[in-house]
């Protein structure tokens, strides 16, 4: 076991809850790869922001909270670099995002969400493949977003990032087998995108906000990188 696993704390990131709904079971692969470590950097971001160790700085960028570091380890690399100074949601995607892919599918395995299978290519060369686990947690992700795109339902603030990078990502039509990819479909997940999660409680409204816009950045950074 890791460090990293054994650091894992109980409650998943954003990002890993996002990797494992881009884990496609049927193929044992992992969807918009081209994009990915952007989305999940935008997850990170959108992790910090929730936790409230984020705070806007002026001319689009963010920096950390001044001695409010986040407790989970994966996270902490990022708090560390906005806490050296201010910077652009681009550079700092670029900068914590291609590191993420490994230790947060680590995590997955660590959870059981995801399953490592041995098998033999050619029944001759040695390789791992990826296949669901056994926890359910992909099926219960998926259907908080498709309630939130399908049914019009109002979300958490957890399940709009979630909807908003998820269709950051370009994966959607990906999903067509559970999420329809309807006019009303793109409709919701664009207004996501753009920040608009709907009515909240006053208590969440400055937090969710400033997450909104993030996700906001981040997907104008990924739209412009995949042409999408």
């Amino acid at each position: 076991m890791t460090t990293e696993s054994r650091s894992r704390p109980d409650t998943p990131t954003l990002a890993e809850d996002l990797l494992l709904l881009l884990f496609q079971p049927r193929s044992g692969t992992i969807a918009g790869e081209n994009t990915l470590f952007y989305v999940l950097g935008g997850a990170v971001l959108a992790d910090l922001a929730l936790g409230e160790h984020l705070s806007t700085a002026g001319q689009g960028q963010v920096r950390s909270v001044a001695d409010h570091p986040p407790t989970d380890g994966l996270l902490r690399p990022a708090w560390d670099y906005l806490a050296e100074k201010p910077r652009g949601v681009q550079t700092v995607l670029a900068a914590i995002g291609p590191t993420l892919r490994e230790p947060l599918l680590e995590r997955l395995i660590g959870r059981g969400d995801v399953d490592q299978e041995r098998r033999k290519v050619l029944g001759l060369f040695p390789t791992i493949a990826l296949r669901e686990g056994t926890t359910g947690r992909r099926a219960h992700l998926l259907a908080d977003v498709r309630q939130v795109l399908v049914d019009g339902r109002q979300p958490s603030t957890r399940v709009a990032a979630l909807a908003a990078l998820l269709s950051a990502s370009g994966t959607l039509p990906q999903f067509d087998r559970e999420i329809p990819w309807t006019s009303a479909v793109i409709s919701r997940a664009r207004a996501f995108e753009q920040g608009d999660w709907g009515a909240t409680a006053t208590a969440e409204a400055v937090t969710r906000t400033m997450t909104a816009a993030l996700i906001n950045s981040a997907t104008a950074v990924i739209t412009a990188t995949s042409g999408h």
